[in-house]
């Protein structure tokens, strides 16, 4: 892969590049390397603790491991030190659909929703999340998702949501 290749490269010449870390740790994270793309958000966060979006990408990257305490502590700190990012709210809806919190995953998820409408991965886990919780009104955001991303239901499948 000429893409890690170069990132490696880059942290041979400099072990203290945040961003090619952080590059790094997303590439790692798209290919479902799970465990180095947590070592490499935790180098970013280390060099650079106001990260939130490092932050927000080790949310849901431990997410993905099951340390959902952890993740959860990722994602508050991502959105105190940014609010308004979607993206956080979204990965925290999704560490509370995982931790069966379906009111709380419900709110993170319309906050997400009110910043990006048209934001599948939050219609899709509030649907989820709403069906969880016995309200049938769940089908409704779940074929708008599907409508923005058809592939929406095989990834939460991937990420063990049903």
């Amino acid at each position: 892969m000429a893409a890690l290749q170069t990132l490696n490269r880059k942290l041979s010449a400099n072990p203290n590049d945040a961003e090619a870390l952080y590059q790094r740790g997303m590439l790692f994270a798209k290919n479902d390397d799970f465990p180095h793309a947590v070592l490499d958000f935790d180098a970013t966060i280390k060099i650079n603790p106001t990260d939130a979006e490092a932050l927000n990408n080790r949310c849901w990257v431990r997410a993905m491991l099951g340390d959902l305490n952890a993740a959860l502590q990722d994602c508050d700190g991502a959105l105190q030190l940014k609010p308004d990012n979607a993206d956080a709210l979204d990965s925290r809806g999704f560490v509370k659909l995982k931790l069966g919190q379906m009111q709380n995953a419900i709110a993170d998820y319309d906050a997400a929703l009110k910043l990006s409408a048209k934001k599948a991965s939050a219609l899709y886990g509030r649907g989820i999340a709403k069906l969880k919780a016995g309200n049938r009104s769940g089908t409704n955001d779940i074929a708008a998702a599907k409508a923005i991303d058809p592939g929406i239901a095989d990834e939460f499948q991937r990420y063990g949501v049903r």
